[in-house]
């Protein structure tokens, strides 16, 4: 009796301290989540952040309009080439290292571009930033994986994350416009140093180093083909939007990019280590997890380019204004995708919401083809239509970045989440080469029918946006159908053993 009065004490201070303990634990997971995703945010931020910049970077650097698009292209090329290499480096030398060695190179290289003088420097600090990137993004996303394995917190975690997936084209405008307007267009740049700063620090101080799994080894001849195709792709798609699809150059781009990529697979079929093993992409889940987030992104395009010229050159507003009209899209989106990983995804499955989400985002896009004109009220129409592509590419990002990891092994993480953003640089890509010829297209035939007076001008910048917004609309409609073919029926669970496993009703 005595010792178990004794032992009751001893029993009472174990328990109090496993609940501090689970209480820290719990803290620091989503300490983690913020960590990786202002990493996150740090990448998708410049693809749309030096955008609003670049009249200002070219009336001081001098460029010209022939060269411009190279600011953009410098970072997508390095980015969308290197991703998959970048994925596997994670899983190489450990997910801290590269999320570490990724955000002081990404900060590094956003110094040396504001600090430009010049075109060449600036592209080159572009392009580095495009490579770092590449290890920065994949380090974030499989850390994301690992870190939150309860089925619950995992839903919120991929919501929040995919909210900032998502919207953060949108923040890259509003924010360009802040920091060019009142300061410079340098800080654009230079606010990625702050960023990786605080981001750094904290890594440091929250994340365990991973300890290198010896079954992880480099595909040099898969990496090779794998660069060199993606790059000619990318490189190819950027071609078309200036010099046309009918190109010499190209189509050889385009046509060496495909004939790359396909000797990659097969070499991936045959090769001990593949750079991508292909178990992670024929899972009907994932893969049409990556399908979904590729498709989508070529339609989005159309929301953030043509709406952006439409607010700023025809209804004048301010880079500002501008930025602060796609904040109801970003609220929407952030709502949406947190509530469906967390509480849609573990009823209903990805085959359900995916498509939905597809179907929404294809309305939205058909309120803003249908209304718009040389004076359509912001309030009555683009704002609905906002709000209505928010909700469903929320769906879309929160349960297509949980689905596409999911189940992926611990050796394979980072090369899973290095997909997911390889799929969104391409699919962006995509269109913006195809968006921008058909648009351009537009403009061009209705110049011919209604002549160039300033009116026509007018109405022929309007007509093109809308033909872009249709086929936009068309897009994320068949995108949806594709979808809801080739994904499962079913949800996904968290298994006893820890990994993941779907459940197909």
């Amino acid at each position: 009796m005595a010792q178990e009065a004794q032992d009751a004490p001893a029993s009472q201070a174990a328990g109090a301290a496993e609940r501090v303990q689970a209480r820290d634990d719990y803290s620091r997971r989503w300490l983690i989540l913020s960590v990786v995703c202002l990493g996150q945010l740090m990448v998708v931020l410049d693809a749309t952040v030096v955008n609003i910049a670049l009249p200002a970077a070219q009336h001081d650097l001098g460029f010209s309009n022939a060269d411009r698009q190279w600011v953009v292209t410098a970072y997508s090329l390095a980015f969308g080439g290197l991703l998959l290499l970048g994925g596997r480096l994670s899983d190489l030398v450990g997910r801290k290292r590269m999320l570490i060695l990724g955000m002081v190179g990404f900060a590094a290289a956003s110094a040396l571009g504001g600090a430009a003088q010049n075109l060449a420097m600036l592209l080159i600090a572009r392009a580095v930033q495009g490579a770092f990137g590449a290890m920065l993004a994949p380090a974030a996303l499989s850390t994301l994986t690992v870190t939150f394995t309860n089925p619950a917190e995992r839903g919120k975690a991929f919501g929040i994350f995919g909210a900032i997936a998502g919207a953060g084209g949108a923040v890259g405008l509003l924010l360009g416009g802040v920091l060019t307007e009142y300061l410079s267009w340098r800080w654009c740049l230079y606010v990625n140093v702050i960023f990786s700063v605080v981001a750094v620090a904290a890594a440091f101080r929250l994340l365990s180093r991973d300890v290198r799994d010896p079954n992880v080894h480099l595909d040099v001849p898969g990496t090779v083909l794998e660069v060199a195709g993606l790059v000619s792709l990318v490189y190819g798609l950027s071609e078309a939007d200036t010099k046309g699809w009918g190109s010499p150059l190209t189509i050889g781009l385009l046509v060496g990019g495909a004939v790359l990529l396909a000797l990659f697979v097969l070499t991936e079929r045959r090769v001990a280590h593949p750079l991508l093993p292909l178990r992670i992409v024929v899972d009907r889940f994932r893969g049409g997890a990556y399908l979904a987030i590729g498709l989508s992104a070529i339609g989005l395009f159309g929301v953030f380019l043509f709406l952006t010229y439409y607010l700023e050159e025809t209804l004048r507003y301010s880079p500002v204004v501008t930025g602060v009209a796609f904040l109801p899209m970003i609220v929407a989106l952030i709502a949406s995708s947190t509530i469906s990983s967390q509480l849609l995804m573990p009823r209903l499955g990805p085959r359900i919401l995916i498509p939905i989400g597809l179907f929404l985002a294809a309305g939205g896009m058909v309120i803003l083809a249908s209304q718009l004109s040389i004076t359509t009220s912001y309030a009555a129409w683009i704002l609905p239509a906002l709000v209505v592509i928010g909700l469903g590419l929320g769906l879309v990002f929160g349960c297509g970045l949980n689905t596409a990891t999911y189940g992926a092994a611990p050796a394979d993480s980072g090369v899973a989440s290095a997909l997911v953003n390889t799929c969104q640089q391409v699919g962006g890509s995509i269109g913006t080469a195809l968006l921008n010829t058909i648009a351009a297209s537009a403009l061009a035939s209705y110049l011919v029918m209604h002549g160039h007076s300033p009116s026509a001008l007018a109405g022929a910048a309007v007509h093109s946006y809308v033909v872009a917004f249709w086929v936009s609309a068309a897009i994320f409609a068949g995108s949806a159908v594709v979808c809801a073919l080739v994904l499962r029926s079913g949800v996904l669970i968290q298994e006893d053993n820890g990994s993941a496993a779907p459940v197909v009703a």
